[in-house]
């Protein structure tokens, strides 16, 4: 240890004084830690100027085996650079982002004689398409899109159902949209529209109201009551909308309001997303690795990670003072090619919006840590129950579904100490089997998921639970047999006679005896809620494969349709419901589909 230590010693203090990142580097050449610096030498030789105190430079040097630098031309440079590597080698004492979801956005298609207005999540396509956002939840932009609609009766169909139209859909009959598909409306009056919804959008409230007065009074002017009527509605509309939103009315500004709440070792960072001053919602955020990290570390690592990855609005609003604010701002703006500001110390609507989201933050984290003691203790009492030597922390459960043993599909859930794991989920597609062989379905999935996992030298579950009883269990055991494993319990959980949770019995291993639980114990509810998500899991596939399964038979059923044609049906019609109700003139747009085949396609769906 000494020798290291020393060795690692001598090495920084020939390091050169010029800014840079540090990468420590443990005896499996994994990087554990990566930092930077302004001047590299001065940095890294303070890892070794109190050996003797505890905290995370000593525990990071402890397992440190050697060290690796990068010099750059700057200290902004050296921050750009930590976060790429950061990104790129998620190290062991590094404040980490965990933001697997991307965010949904409007999408308005402006190529379009008839623009849509659209939701949209992944790559953007900007030259046909203009986006809005980013909302902070699915739910934010159906709520935006919902009222889009009521207010300028835009349509939401896509392509081929539009194309395909010979009569106005629903929406048209409860006032949803105008009807573009049919000739209902002109082009100029549906692009009026569109421009109003865009401008709203934009945050132009007061405006759209304004021009929906002078159409009003115009309409009027001209005796047409009835589109004065409807000016006069979307009026009311859009002032009912504005009455619901908290507005800066100055000053509609786009803006994200942080604030960070720290308890119990647990860091919550609360985003508030402001658009033209409307408030569209929040999101929360637990950064990873925090154990040995201040508010400043995951502060400035979240803003690095997070920003790099979504563009940021005008301003950020933080709870708290930073000291390399500056630093931030430049290193930012450098790497996003656009001009980043950052504030602290605000006042009037910028405070308050920092006001809510602490409180958001704080009620997220009270939450979150509740949820985590809930899940401890029923891990706590399972462990307790089945007497294993080693507290239970990962579990995974396996469920079979079909129909009538046609389209079998097997589902395995991963559960940890945080809660359901979506990143272990997997779904099998069960295939060589006779039908109805629940035994050797669940036998195939084992072997196949576990099979692969000592392939690739993953960490084993603490325990496996399977959806079934003692004869599933079995076949649990078997498998587990032939590959050479040992000692991980399986537990089966099997239904009473009357199919009711509280008859619910667990079984593990070879007992033959169920294991004893009340009905309100944790731990029974914890393996109830899992097997639960596990059934889900595969019925959802099983369906998946069956309703593919049906839409293909459906088509490819009658004569002269082949994959060809059913793939140029679905394309322009949309789906199955919309071949079914398309007329036969309407079938014979479609390529390759003539007089004779479209009154075939028709009659199949039409027959009574």
């Amino acid at each position: 240890m000494n020798d290291k230590f020393n060795t690692l010693k001598n090495y920084a203090r020939r390091l050169t004084s010029k800014p840079g990142v540090y990468c420590m580097i443990n005896r499996k050449e994994d990087v554990i830690y990566v930092g930077k610096a302004k001047n590299l030498k001065k940095r890294v030789i303070s890892y070794f100027t109190s050996v003797n105190s505890g905290g995370k430079k000593q525990a990071i040097l402890k397992e440190t085996h050697s060290i690796s630098i990068t010099i750059t031309r700057t200290e902004r440079e050296a921050l750009i650079l930590e976060n790429t590597l950061i990104k790129k080698y998620r190290p062991k004492f590094n404040v980490l982002l965990k933001d697997s979801k991307s965010y949904p956005y409007i999408e308005v298609n402006n190529t379009h004689q008839f623009p849509r207005f659209s939701f949209h999540r992944g790559k953007k396509d900007l030259k046909k398409a203009e986006y809005y956002g980013p909302y902070p939840n699915v739910s934010a932009v159906r709520n935006t899109l919902s009222q889009l609609q009521k207010v300028f009766l835009l349509r939401n169909c896509d392509e081929s159902f539009f194309n395909n139209r010979s009569r106005p859909c629903l929406q048209f009959q409860i006032k949803r949209c105008s009807g573009p598909c049919v000739g209902l409306v002109t082009k100029e009056e549906y692009q009026f529209n569109v421009n109003q919804a865009l401008d709203y959008l934009k945050g132009n409230d007061q405006s759209i109201i304004e021009k929906f007065i002078g159409k009003m009074d115009q309409s009027s002017a001209q005796q047409d009551y009835e589109k004065a009527g409807f000016y006069r509605d979307q009026i009311s509309s859009l002032k009912v909308i504005q009455s619901h939103q908290f507005v800066d009315g100055a000053n509609r500004i786009d803006a994200d309001a942080i604030a960070l709440t720290e308890s119990s070792g647990m860091f919550c960072i609360s985003v508030l997303f402001l658009r033209k001053g409307q408030i569209l919602g929040s999101r929360s955020f637990y950064p990873q690795k925090t154990n040995m990290a201040d508010a400043q570390e995951v502060i400035e690592s979240f803003l690095m990670q997070y920003y790099t990855m979504y563009q940021p609005p005008k301003e950020i609003l933080l709870n708290i003072k930073l000291e390399n604010l500056r630093l931030l701002q430049e290193a930012l703006s450098d790497e996003l090619k656009t001009k980043v500001i950052i504030k602290h110390s605000v006042k009037s609507y910028r405070k308050k919006w920092l006001e809510i989201s602490a409180s958001n933050s704080i009620e997220s984290l009270k939450s979150k840590l509740a949820s985590k003691a809930s899940i401890a203790a029923q891990l706590y009492e399972l462990t307790e129950i089945i007497s294993h030597d080693k507290f239970v922390q990962n579990i995974e459960c396996f469920d079979v579904s079909h129909f009538m043993g046609d389209k079998c599909v097997a589902s395995c859930v991963a559960f940890n100490r945080e809660g359901f794991n979506k990143q272990g989920y997997r779904r099998f597609n069960i295939s060589g089997i006779n039908k109805g062989n629940d035994y050797a379905a669940m036998s195939q999935a084992l072997s196949r998921h576990y099979s692969r996992s000592l392939k690739e030298s993953r960490l084993l579950p603490d325990i496996i639970l399977v959806d079934g009883g003692k004869g599933q269990i079995n076949i649990a055991i078997s498998v587990f047999k032939d590959l050479g494993i040992i000692g991980i319990p399986i537990l089966g959980i099997a239904k009473g006679p009357n199919r009711q949770l509280k008859e619910d019995r667990i079984f593990i291993n070879k007992n033959k005896s169920p294991l004893s639980m009340a009905n309100n114990s944790p731990a029974k509810f914890l393996i109830q809620s899992i097997r639960d998500e596990a059934h889900r899991f595969a019925i959802t596939g099983h369906r998946n494969k069956k309703r593919k399964k049906l839409l293909t038979s459906d088509i490819q059923s009658i004569e002269g349709i082949g994959p060809n044609k059913k793939k140029d049906l679905l394309k322009q019609f949309g789906g199955i419901q919309e071949i079914k109700r398309a007329s036969v003139e309407d079938l014979m747009t479609v390529r390759g589909i003539n007089n004779n085949l479209a009154n075939k396609i028709y009659n199949h769906f039409n027959a009574n």
